[in-house]
């Protein structure tokens, strides 16, 4: 085939330079029924608020991991307006250890600030992230919203660092207890549940040079060197792939602490965790930020016919057949 003309950017230069921060958000909504009901409106609200709360420049991208069309019609649309930096688009579910791995070798800042799609962001919580790895040595992850739980999880290595001679901290019940409700509420759980998770755990904040931060991480959102990340899913992964849909959070945790890398929360709650429906209070929260949020009304019981028979193996073997064929037909 004859060359027709020259390519026009040839010897062209790139006025191109990321920002030092990678915002990447992990997307999964395979249809919209049943437990993902809402999670359309969620995940709007989670990268809404990170585009009107983000105090630092930052470049977006998101990862969709096998949704349904109109999940993908919203982040193209995005994506077309120039809200979405990077759009990566799995035809299917490659699993979440698999998704994140692609996420932090394609972010191409020096910090990525990972966040599942049900995550609310407060204004200026990624300002509040990055000071305390910039404060910090050998920080390896630091999360915007605190579980007494994760204090004995993954948290060895930063125990270490706080509990060293002259570190300034202090220890108790310290945790509000409105934000044990939040947990509690949105990540499904019941007080008895919860109490027993935590039994035993006492806060801890340690202050170094000026700064507080509490004791702990977890992993549903987490700002992170990506160097660390790339180094820990390495070693996890030392065939390049792994071949589970979901799991193997806790023991990238894990592994992340083993290697002594510092693991903290801000001091101050900078995100707050949705769960798969909007609260009246997120709702709130949202129009604070100049944003328009619809919020669920979820009935609690107690008891109840339907509710008792749920618990029975057989019947819930039933319905879910019967869910699971519904979803079928429809897809």
């Amino acid at each position: 085939m004859p060359r027709i003309g020259i390519n026009p950017s040839r010897n062209q230069r790139l006025d191109f330079k990321p920002a030092r921060t990678t915002v990447a958000v992990l997307v999964y909504a395979p249809h919209q029924a049943g437990y993902f009901q809402n999670r359309l409106d969620v995940t709007r609200m989670t990268i809404e608020s990170i585009l009107s709360n983000t105090d630092e420049p930052f470049d977006l991208l998101v990862f969709d991991n096998g949704s349904c069309q109109e999940m993908v019609a919203y982040l193209q649309s995005l994506y077309e307006r120039g809200s979405i930096d990077y759009l990566i688009l799995s035809n299917r579910n490659i699993g979440k250890l698999n998704a994140l791995k692609m996420i932090f070798d394609l972010a191409p800042g020096e910090i990525v600030a990972y966040t599942d799609d049900d995550v609310f962001h407060l204004p200026g919580w990624l300002s509040a992230h990055l000071e305390i790895i910039d404060t910090f040595p050998g920080v390896g992850a630091v999360t915007g919203f605190y579980i007494r739980q994760r204090v004995a999880m993954s948290s060895e290595s930063t125990l270490a660092f706080v509990n060293q001679p002259g570190m300034e901290t202090e220890r108790g019940l310290l945790m509000p207890r409105k934000w044990e409700e939040e947990y509690i509420d949105n990540s499904g759980r019941t007080w008895e549940q919860y109490q027993s998770e935590v039994e035993g755990i006492e806060d801890i904040i340690v202050k170094y040079q000026g700064l507080e931060a509490w004791v702990s991480a977890h992993h549903f959102q987490v700002v992170s060197p990506k160097a660390v990340l790339l180094e820990v899913l390495a070693e996890m992964m030392p065939d390049g792939w792994s071949d589970q849909i979901m799991g193997r959070m806790v023991e990238m945790d894990d592994l992340m602490d083993a290697k002594g890398y510092l693991r903290f929360c801000t001091r101050k709650q900078t995100v707050r965790l949705m769960g798969n429906a909007i609260s009246e209070e997120v709702a709130e929260l949202a129009r604070k930020s100049g944003l328009k949020a619809r919020a669920v009304s979820v009935e609690r019981t107690s008891g109840g016919l339907m509710r008792r028979l749920s618990q029975v193996r057989w019947v819930r073997y039933l319905l879910q057949g019967i869910v699971n064929r519904i979803y079928k037909w429809l897809n």
